[in-house]
């Protein structure tokens, strides 16, 4: 059986289910952040280190300025309202991605979640906020440029957004697209793959549960082979 440390989630679907229920695009994104309560709360009974959610894209910026704002004012709710529940759970909060591009205030309502659970010792929840793997890649690359000859494998993932984290061992994306969208590239090199039809906010915890059983049943040989 395949130990889980690492899961992360591209959460797509938001837009299109609003759209379904005749309801603005904004709407979707609520229930979407209603459903990253579910699951995380469910990942964090399940013994797993480390859920990573792919939340807010460097190439998110395109969108229309009203959903971008949308989705700040979402972002700025969701640090303050989720704090409690964090912390009833043992859930410790972290990002990763460029937070220079946020304003001065959601850089420091970021700042306070991550000190308020600071302490917590069970789930890591990760938010990947203006995140793009490619931007992570390039701004690790500059940051390592001070290093005296070539550049390692080792002191590359060293400065990379999630320096200190486990690969990931499975990434499930929801939506029915059946790509990685510029997300964890380098740390889900050897991960498991699953794509879901189920657009996010319809994302249950026993289809996780399902997906997690299929997960624990891989063979996983990392560019190997199993003897025996």
């Amino acid at each position: 059986m395949n130990d889980l440390v690492h899961l992360a989630i591209i959460m797509d679907g938001n837009g299109r289910w609003a759209k379904r229920q005749e309801k603005e695009r904004s709407f979707g994104h609520k229930e979407g952040a209603k459903k990253v309560r579910e699951i995380t709360k469910y990942v964090s009974k399940m013994g797993i280190n480390y859920l990573t959610l792919y939340a807010f894209s460097t190439e998110n910026w395109n969108r229309p300025k009203a959903e971008v704002s949308v989705l700040m004012k979402l972002l700025s709710k969701y640090l303050h309202s989720e704090i409690p529940t964090l912390l009833e759970n043992n859930i410790r909060f972290d990002v990763i991605g460029d937070m220079s591009k946020f304003s001065s205030t959601l850089q420091h309502e970021i700042a306070y979640a991550k000190e308020k659970t600071a302490h917590c010792t069970g789930l890591t929840q990760v938010l990947a906020i203006n995140y793009g793997a490619r931007d992570e890649i390039v701004r690790a690359v500059n940051k390592s440029l001070h290093v005296k000859g070539n550049i390692t494998q080792e002191i590359l993932e060293s400065h990379l957004d999630t320096a200190g984290m486990p690969p990931v061992d499975l990434l499930v994306r929801t939506g029915g697209d059946c790509r990685l969208s510029n997300f964890l590239l380098w740390q889900a090199a050897y991960a498991e793959l699953f794509f879901s039809k189920t657009l996010w906010p319809d994302f249950s915890v026993g289809e996780l549960e399902t997906i997690v059983s299929e997960y624990a049943q891989a063979e996983r040989r990392f560019g190997g082979v199993i003897l025996g």
